[in-house]
């Protein structure tokens, strides 16, 4: 089963359960899943489908950020509940330790020596831990091991 037809799964069994968090961020997922198909003109591959939810999760942390800013908690606590579901679809996130442990084993790999080649590292990077490293995460290790 493919993580799009478990999605579909997924939102069939919410909607019978009425759990409407589940529901209308499913829904919500499976229109970006159909848009980003639309986008590239061809069914998605699973990396495809990752990089969608991934994107998905830094659209509502974003949004989590800017609700708290306005003092908006409610809909702060509403778009952490949407994370919690959609990150039930991405692989387990590594720890701190295991990203710098992944950080530094791309740095050795590409040869880097400054924060000139953050793009070259970061590219061996994620393609290697697609959608287990959040960027900002890898950026900070990036930095902190290429200064130091």
């Amino acid at each position: 089963m493919t993580l799009g037809e478990r999605i579909q799964a997924d939102l069939k069994e919410a909607m019978k359960a009425q759990n409407t968090i589940v529901r209308d961020t499913l829904r919500l997922v499976t229109s970006e899943l159909k848009n980003r198909r639309i986008e590239l003109g061809k069914d998605l591959t699973e990396a495809d489908e990752l990089a969608v939810l991934a994107r998905c999760v830094k659209q509502r942390r974003d949004s989590v950020e800017q609700y708290e800013k306005a003092g908006r908690e409610e809909l702060a606590e509403q778009e952490r509940a949407e994370i919690a579901v959609i990150e039930g679809y991405l692989p387990a996130q590594l720890g701190d330790d295991e990203v710098r442990a992944a950080v530094q084993a791309a740095i050795e790999e590409s040869g880097a020596t400054s924060m000139k080649d953050m793009g070259a590292v970061m590219k061996v990077l994620m393609a290697k831990h697609k959608g287990q490293i959040e960027g900002k995460t890898a950026q900070r290790f990036v930095g902190e091991l290429l200064k130091g």
